[in-house]
């Protein structure tokens, strides 16, 4: 029972800061000084990546038409296009070029990022450092140019991917990444929120599976209770993860990001400080 609940709070935890710029490394470590469960290494290790799966399907359920690019026979339109959306078709080929950096090097330092980053000192420094980056990028920030997903070029594309590449680092948050390159190709905060979104499909699903492929072939065994609490953490993780990415929508309507980046900074003095004290 007790790991259970755990299991909600983690899906809770997991969907607001997945999607919101504020890092959920940064909130995890801090929640597992309270919420330990007695469960394997290996498969918290595990379970920390693949509860992912709950929030990327709020983002397929929430942005549907937006994402699936085929159609039934249109008699308006003649060839493929009687059967093909190309405007989607063409913004999933850009999603995949953004994916490429970040996919190529996830294979090669997954392993050594864990074993050497996951760390209070690294996180608590990664959250202040990109809180301030926020701050800096929306005080300079010019209008912006790119109003519209379908106006990313495959360029916009490959440098948003690149900085999702700096969130292998613990703290520095995907989201948070993704949104700050996109700002600084003068993406409006709505697009660059989106297009963020969109992203994590392929980049969050392929770190899942290969954290499941690790865990089996390292010899573990999904037994009764741990599917429970993986079934539990993605389903809630689902749930919140709607409300969150409503939230951050009709947020960034009418507000920039200079909330997150004080909150950014707020959560990493006290990751620093817990660490220093010895409570983390």
């Amino acid at each position: 029972m007790l790991n259970f609940i755990k299991a909600v709070l983690y899906g809770v935890i997991e969907g607001i800061t997945e999607w919101l710029p504020i890092s959920s490394t940064g909130h995890m470590i801090l929640a597992e000084q309270f919420l330990q469960f007695d469960l394997s290494d290996e498969f918290l290790s595990m379970f920390r990546v693949v509860i992912q799966l709950g929030a990327i399907l709020a983002v397929v359920v929430l942005y549907w038409k937006q994402l699936w690019p085929f159609t039934r026979n249109n008699h308006k339109n003649t060839g493929a296009a009687r059967y093909i959306k190309w405007p989607i078709l063409r913004l999933w080929c850009k999603i995949l070029v953004a994916s490429l950096p970040a996919a190529v090097l996830g294979l090669l330092l997954d392993d050594w990022m864990d074993a050497h980053l996951y760390t209070p000192l690294v996180v608590g420094i990664m959250l202040i450092f990109y809180g301030v980056v926020f701050l800096v990028v929306e005080n300079r920030r010019a209008a912006p140019q790119v109003e519209k997903l379908g106006h990313i070029t495959y360029r916009d594309a490959l440098i948003v991917g690149v900085w999702q590449v700096l969130a292998l680092v613990p703290g520095t948050s995907r989201s948070g990444a993704t949104i700050i390159g996109g700002l600084l190709l003068g993406m409006s905060r709505s697009v660059a929120s989106r297009f963020t979104f969109f992203l994590a499909i392929p980049v969050m699903a392929g770190a899942s599976g290969l954290k499941v492929i690790k865990f089996l072939a390292g010899g573990g065994v999904f037994g009764g209770g741990e599917m429970l609490v993986l079934a539990t953490g993605c389903v809630v993780a689902f749930v919140t993860s709607l409300a969150a990415i409503r939230f951050l929508m009709n947020y960034v309507r009418s507000h920039d990001f200079k909330v997150f980046g004080f909150y950014r900074i707020a959560l990493g003095v006290v990751v620093l400080a817990a660490s220093i004290v010895g409570f983390i």
